[in-house]
Parts: structure tokens; C-alpha cells; sequence
């Protein structure tokens, strides 16, 4: 059965190239080029995922999800034409599933939508206990994609949720930045490695905003990074 992805942009030209490259991947696509549009459409049709342009015409990406996420869990991606740390911070605090920053690959879109949908199947399924990874004050539950560390809440991005399982699942044992190219976008898929380091970068942010002296993550120059043993 196909899923059908609600695609959400006032640019027209997004609208057409990302369409065609989800529907050659087997996904149905519903397109709408406001908020306010989208809105009428998603309640009418519920789809499995929607994407989301955060700057748009009479009603943004930012109000869009908050009114979805009053009615329903829909898994939600957002499109940005910027790499603005505080609008992708509100957004996952208001419950976006991930954030992707245009221009962006194409590929990497259709992953990241894979890969919100396996954790929106998953999370619908029901926990299952034994995935959950625990290191100390750090607590990972991949199936509902939750993470927390000293019992406070870290919001994280499908990829920098994935890069830190990689990393979080061997303590001590140091992973390339190929490596966690693979275990974040997948073996078919390049990303320069300043991508990664970019990652991890946000991920000390967001873990130092709830702990300062969190220093887990370490940096191996040349080499790449581990996660520390405790």
C-alpha cells in the first residue's frame, strides 16, 4: 500500500521536482502551495507524512503544524530556505519528526521521509523495550525516538538522533565520519564531512543546553568521534 505524502510550498517549482521524484519512489503526493490550503486539505484526507515549507503565504509552516498537532500526530518534516538554528529548535519543541535545509538533496529527502515513517510505524506498533539504549545518564528509545539525559528531554532530528545510536551503541570504539554518514543517510547516499561535524556540533549544543558540563561526544582529530565510556 502506498503512503501519501502532503507536500506543503509556495514555490512552484518544489512543488513539481520534488513531486515527480516521490511519486518515481512509489509515494502518492498531494500538493499545496499555502498553509491555509493544506490545512483544509490534510483534515479531509489525512495523509501518512507531511512536509512543510516554514515561510509561506497566509498561513506559515510554523502555524500549519501547530494546528495539526492539536488534531493529530501526523509525522511532520520542514523545508527552510535558511539554516536558522532557532526556527528548527521551536519547530521540533512543536513537534516537527525532522528539518531539512534548502537546497537540499533530493535523495536525502526521500530517506529522511523513509526514515520518519519505519519510527511512525514503529511508535504505533508499541514500545519494545529491549531496543532501548541506556549509557549511563544518557536513555535512548529508538522506537518512540525519544532521548534523554539526567531524565530531561533532548529534542533531536531524525539524523542527529541516528548519529548518536551509532555512536551511543559502542562506547569507547570510534566511528569515522563515513560511518556515520552510513548510519545517518545510508550507504547509497554522500554528504560532505563537514555535514557530520556540523551534526555533531548540534548535538553537544542541545545536550550543553541541558547540561553544561556534558562532554560525552569527544573528537578524535583525523580520525573521527566515540561516544565516552563511562
Amino acid at each position: 500500500m502506498k503512503n501519501t505524502i502532503a507536500l506543503v510550498d509556495d514555490d512552484r517549482n518544489i512543488l513539481t521536482s520534488v513531486s515527480i521524484a516521490l511519486e518515481a519512489e512509489g509515494f502518492d503526493v498531494r500538493t499545496y502551495r499555502d498553509g491555509a490550503e493544506a490545512l483544509a486539505g490534510i483534515a479531509a484526507r489525512p495523509p501518512d507524512l507531511a512536509i512543510l515549507d516554514i515561510k509561506m503565504p497566509r498561513m506559515d509552516g510554523m502555524e500549519l503544524l501547530n494546528r495539526i498537532r492539536s488534531q493529530s500526530r501526523l509525522p511532520v518534516i520542514f523545508l527552510t530556505s535558511k539554516d536558522d538554528e532557532i526556527d528548527e529548535v521551536l519547530g521540533l519543541r512543536m513537534g516537527a519528526d525532522d528539518y531539512i535545509t534548502k537546497p537540499f538533496s533530493q535523495r536525502l529527502l526521500i530517506e529522511r521521509i523513509r526514515a520518519v515513517l519505519r519510527r511512525a510505524e514503529a511508535e504505533a506498533a508499541g514500545p519494545a523495550t529491549d531496543t532501548v539504549i541506556a549509557r549511563g545518564a544518557l536513555v535512548m528509545d529508538p522506537d518512540r525516538h525519544r532521548c534523554t539525559w539526567r531524565d530531561a528531554p533532548v529534542q533531536l532530528t531524525v539524523t542527529e538522533f541516528l548519529i548518536l545510536q551509532s555512536l551511543a551503541q559502542r562506547p569507547g570504539h570510534v566511528k569515522s565520519r563515513d560511518q556515520l554518514m552510513d548510519a545517518a543517510y545510508g550507504e547509497n547516499i554522500y554528504v560532505d564531512d563537514r555535514t557530520i561535524d556540523s551534526h555533531i556540533k548540534r548535538l553537544r549544543k542541545k545536550f550543553k543546553t541541558v547540561d553544561d558540563g556534558f562532554d560525552r561526544i569527544e573528537t578524535l582529530y583525523g580520525i573521527g568521534y566515540r561516544y565516552a565510556e563511562s
